[in-house]
């Protein structure tokens, strides 16, 4: 398929933040008989296709659950499987989403990695800092509580002054900056938000996905979009 927006989907319908809980990588290699490592390298490879297609699609940020608080949970060597794929990932995919215009950015509690993940996440983050076709967020260590719980602290120890409004707390979160997901998608099947973008997506759009991780391509990512652009969106009741 040729690199433009889906003809049916009005460029002003678009979503500017794509937010996704990219699951079913386990599923995917169970059905084949497979290790679930090779279901995560499956998924990475989903991973970049997605990027290339939402770059090309025109949305302007895209984020992805990429290890929750609760994976550490997992088997030991299972964790082990996606530390090395993260540094697979930041080793010799950085340079080309650089040259894609891609901007890369982390959040979450980061300072549990070892220090040559930290370093290289800093080289990420610093090489691309200036880019602006697409801002790729990967959210690592992450909870939604958390995160809630740590801008809750930063406030307080901000010594703010005056009432606590939505307004304040928001600067305390780990990327003000960023507007909030409008489309979250969730692949794999499954009807919750796992603790996801708690607090920035109070008022997203939600698009559920039987497919798990590993086949998400541009077509799913399309009826995403144009479920989406579907929709009357309201906030509040009405």
């Amino acid at each position: 398929m040729a690199d433009s927006k889906p003809d049916i989907i009005d460029e002003g319908s678009l979503p500017a933040h794509v937010a996704i809980v990219m699951d079913g990588n386990g599923r995917w290699a169970k059905l084949k008989g497979l290790p679930r490592v090779i279901g995560h390298q499956a998924g990475m490879k989903a991973l970049e296709r997605t990027i290339d297609n939402a770059k090309d699609l025109g949305i302007r940020y895209l984020s992805v659950y990429a290890f929750s608080t609760e994976n550490w949970k997992r088997a030991r060597s299972e964790v082990q499987g996606l530390m090395g794929l993260f540094r697979y990932y930041l080793k010799g995919k950085i340079q080309r989403m650089h040259q894609k215009g891609a901007r890369v950015r982390f959040v979450g509690q980061m300072d549990v990695f070892q220090d040559d993940i930290l370093n290289m996440v800093r080289f990420a983050e610093d090489l691309t800092r200036s880019n602006s076709v697409i801002d790729v967020v990967f959210c690592v260590n992450y909870g939604g509580r958390q995160e809630i719980l740590d801008a809750v602290s930063s406030l307080i120890r901000s010594n703010h002054d005056g009432p606590v409004t939505e307004e304040a707390l928001r600067k305390h979160i780990y990327a003000p900056d960023i507007p909030d997901p409008d489309l979250l998608i969730r692949t794999g099947g499954e009807l919750r938000i796992s603790n996801f973008w708690l607090w920035e997506g109070a008022y997203s759009e939600y698009y559920f996905s039987d497919v798990f991780w590993p086949d998400f391509d541009r077509a799913e990512l399309e009826r995403a979009l144009l479920s989406y652009a579907g929709r009357n969106r309201r906030y509040g009741f009405a």
